[in-house]
């Protein structure tokens, strides 16, 4: 099956050089100059994967990333030209892939291209209605299997672990309180003093964090609970 791509990018060279390096690659592409063009697109059209530009007129790359990510989960490229740390972990957070900053090497971008498309066609096989498998950035939970996997490299989780990062992944963005998430996952009442949940969140952040002490997907509201 040809793999579609979407490039989204202002600069017309640039859209047109990735364009022939994945055409030769034998995939299908089509071209678009700004951000709000593409959701157009994406309302007619399915696409297996997205090179998104950050600095774009009218609508931004971030801004059309979070919008994306309301209702479609194809990977997503960010292209920018700035190299900063900050701008990286804004493109990742929006739900972006991966990010690689300008000026880039094309063969760099086709592999980049090619291991996103393998790893999507490998946990989204008709990712359209099944449910077991949440895709969060580079994290996926198969909750069937009951395994977790952070840039395509297996974590083991305990039991109860498991548990606690399966119920905040299907409440993405909603906050859940201590209590709450204890008495779903321990099936108990919970106690004011108790700092159980607290305990097996450093735990999971340990194991799925690149730095625990800055975490990218399981967030403390402080005063509140947890988020992923």
């Amino acid at each position: 099956m040809i793999s579609k791509i979407l490039i989204v990018d202002d600069d017309k060279e640039i859209r047109n050089l990735i364009s022939v390096y994945l055409e030769n690659e034998g995939m299908q592409t089509q071209k678009v100059e700004n951000a709000i063009e593409a959701l157009k697109i994406l309302e007619e059209k399915a696409f297996d994967l997205i090179i998104l530009d950050i600095m774009m007129p009218k609508m931004d790359g971030i801004q059309a990333c979070m919008k994306i990510r309301e209702e479609r989960s194809m990977p997503i490229i960010m292209l920018s030209a700035k190299s900063e740390d900050m701008d990286k972990i804004q493109g990742l957070t929006a739900g972006a892939d991966d990010y690689l900053s300008k000026p880039f090497n094309p063969l760099e971008l086709i592999a980049r291209v090619k291991s996103q498309l393998r790893r999507y066609k490998k946990y989204n096989t008709d990712s359209s209605i099944d449910k077991s498998v949440i895709e969060i950035g580079d994290l996926v939970v198969n909750t069937d299997t009951r395994q977790v996997f952070v840039q395509e490299k297996e974590v083991r989780l305990t039991p109860k672990e498991f548990d606690i990062l399966e119920l905040l992944s299907r409440n993405k963005g909603r906050v859940l309180s201590v209590a709450k998430i204890y008495e779903a996952v321990w099936k108990e009442d919970f106690y004011k003093s108790d700092n159980t949940v607290m305990v097996h969140i450093t735990k999971i952040r340990n194991k799925i964090e690149e730095d625990p002490k800055q975490p990218i997907y399981i967030k403390t509201i402080w005063g509140v609970g947890y988020k992923i």
